[in-house]
């Protein structure tokens, strides 16, 4: 794949819903949102085989998200597991998280807002490997400045090659 190519993409249902601390899972209109609360740092993750067309070089992941508020920002942390043929499942084994930085949240309560973050291929990504399984842990920055009051309900997680 070149750079900017789509490599995985994962709808609120796909989370597999971490033992503590996750997501819950609601319908915001007919579409189904994850929804983060405002004061507990919250999860979900997603799991994937890096495609074999993958170049090998860093990720961009993209969260699609909306909010309950109009004002203030939305922030989250993305942390990578590489599965691979290495990992103990018995275990979590996610490289450090990766600082997504807040974003405003539309004036319009439902209008969606895209946050990103560029992930650096090797050790920030846990090393995943073309055709490994690997894991996302999204989870919401509830510590930052500035915080929107309210819920935040994540549609979609794209994960591109940069």
């Amino acid at each position: 794949m070149a750079s900017l190519d789509t490599l995985v993409v994962w709808r609120a249902q796909d989370n597999e819903q971490p033992a503590a601390n996750g997501a819950t899972m609601d319908y915001r209109g007919t579409h189904p949102v994850l929804v983060f609360d405002d004061t507990v740092a919250q999860s979900a993750v997603f799991t994937a085989i890096m495609p074999r067309a993958y170049a090998g070089g860093g990720i961009t992941v993209r969260v699609h998200s909306t909010a309950t508020a109009v004002t203030g920002t939305v922030g989250w942390t993305v942390e990578v597991e590489r599965i691979g043929t290495t990992q103990d499942i018995d275990t979590d084994g996610y490289a450090a998280g990766q600082t997504i930085t807040p974003v405003a949240v539309n004036a319009t309560s439902g209008i969606v807002t895209i946050a990103s973050v560029a992930i650096a291929s090797g050790a920030p990504m846990g090393s995943v490997a073309i055709a490994e399984a690997f894991r996302v842990r999204i989870t919401r920055d509830v510590a930052s400045g500035g915080r929107a009051v309210g819920k935040a309900q994540l549609l979609v997680v794209e994960v591109e090659e940069t």
